[in-house]
């Protein structure tokens, strides 16, 4: 799949220029004079309702937080002229996964976000009209679908060896370590706010063990329950004799228990769950090298897309039907980021848009698409500075995924 339209003349007669290609319309929700962002693709921005949208304001946009900075944290009312209503703070943030601000399902009325106090990384449940809140000992990173329970890990470490998706702020007690046995997965219940280690470093330093591993410092990251709440998803990272890390691909029941290792090689990138059992990956596989492919849980099997189809590495998102595979691209030559809509039923791609990348913000403080759905699968939201600053835009795909819906039997 190319990412640009070609045009191949039929006859030998000189060529009309190209017409550009035309996207749906990419809205702006937010504006001047602040900076906005939601973060990370693997959450609903929208309500349960659709009205409001959560998001996350700054004033800063060229440089990575701070240890004053904080982020206001606010609802944007998209009945009412996109109004941004502040209604909390947080000072655990970063430019790539944000707070992990999230509507906390279960819960009407109800959000979730990772905040420091008191030089302590901690998580607020919030009623967004009342403001009431209680705050739970630990920082959140993935939180189940019945919004019981959360998965986490630690976020001064990741700051450590990851300072893109970690948090500044805090120390971490296990710095001179390589793979300890108290660090690694928790788990933490939301009501009760009790917290247990349920799968270490030094357990994952252990299982399959490599000669690269040795003498070097371990961390996990991107935590995902699958939809029915039975198992997760997880990637364990080490570093590499230069830049960059190894990485390989877990998956568990939620008791750190059938522990299952899907890919043991050099290099995983982004994921998701289709279904309870089969999860998607960016990967990179002997015999086949870097693509997308379907992995079946807790066995060797795997299928792979097609690499024409969708070509590169991207924030994927299943549609909440699983019909679709939504994803962006990494900026290419020419600074460009691509948003693409894959047909799973078709094996079809489309182009949903281009957008320029802000040659001032880059590395840790890029601002990648990471496009995320909304709950019935009809919009998309993104982040994107192809402005020049720091927006979130609603895209609406609703005629696209009707003209593809199955005829019915």
């Amino acid at each position: 799949m190319s990412l640009t339209q070609k045009v191949v003349p039929e006859v030998e007669a000189e060529a009309p220029a190209a017409a550009a290609p035309v996207y749906p319309e990419a809205v702006a929700v937010t504006s001047l004079p602040k900076q906005h962002y939601f973060g990370y693709n693997d959450n609903f921005p929208w309500d349960p309702s659709g009205r409001y949208l959560l998001a996350l304001e700054c004033p800063v946009i060229h440089r990575p937080p701070r240890v004053r900075d904080g982020v206001d944290i606010g609802i944007i009312d998209l009945e009412n002229g996109n109004t941004f209503k502040k209604i909390g703070r947080s000072r655990a943030w970063n430019w790539q996964q944000g707070c992990r601000l999230q509507w906390l399902p279960g819960r009407e009325g109800e959000i979730i976000y990772n905040d420091r106090r008191r030089r302590k990384l901690l998580s607020v449940i919030q009623n967004v009209e009342t403001g009431k809140e209680r705050t739970l000992p630990m920082p959140i990173y993935a939180v189940s679908h019945d919004g019981r329970t959360a998965l986490t890990f630690n976020f001064a470490r990741l700051h450590r060896l990851r300072p893109s998706c970690g948090y500044i702020g805090v120390t971490d007690p296990t710095e001179t370590e390589n793979a300890p046995d108290r660090d690694g997965v928790f788990r933490l219940d939301l009501e009760t706010g009790e917290a247990e280690l349920i799968i270490s470093l030094g357990r994952l330093w252990e299982l399959s063990h490599r000669a690269s591993m040795e003498g070097r410092q371990h961390w996990v990251n991107h935590l995902q329950f699958n939809p029915d709440d039975s198992r997760f998803s997880f990637i364990h990272r080490w570093q590499r004799d230069r830049r960059g890390w190894w990485s390989r691909l877990f998956t568990s029941n939620l008791e750190g228990e059938e522990l299952r290792l899907l890919i043991n090689d050099d290099m995983v990138s982004h994921s998701d769950w289709l279904d309870p059992g089969n999860l998607l990956a960016w990967a990179r596989m002997p015999g086949t090298g870097d693509r997308f492919y379907v992995f079946i849980d807790q066995t060797d099997k795997k299928a792979s897309i097609d690499p024409e189809k969708l070509p590169v590495d991207g924030h994927c998102r299943y549609s909440p039907d699983r019909r679709w595979i939504l994803t962006d691209t990494y900026p290419d030559a020419a600074g460009r980021r691509f948003l693409l809509l894959y047909n799973v039923e078709d094996d079809e791609t489309q182009v949903l848009g281009e957008f320029a990348s802000s040659r001032a913000m880059q590395g840790a403080i890029r601002c990648d698409l990471h496009p995320r759905w909304n709950r019935d699968g009809t919009q998309i939201c993104i982040d994107s500075s192809h402005e020049g600053t720091r927006q979130m835009y609603v895209i609406d795909v609703a005629d696209i995924v009707a003209t593809a819906e199955p005829e019915e039997e």
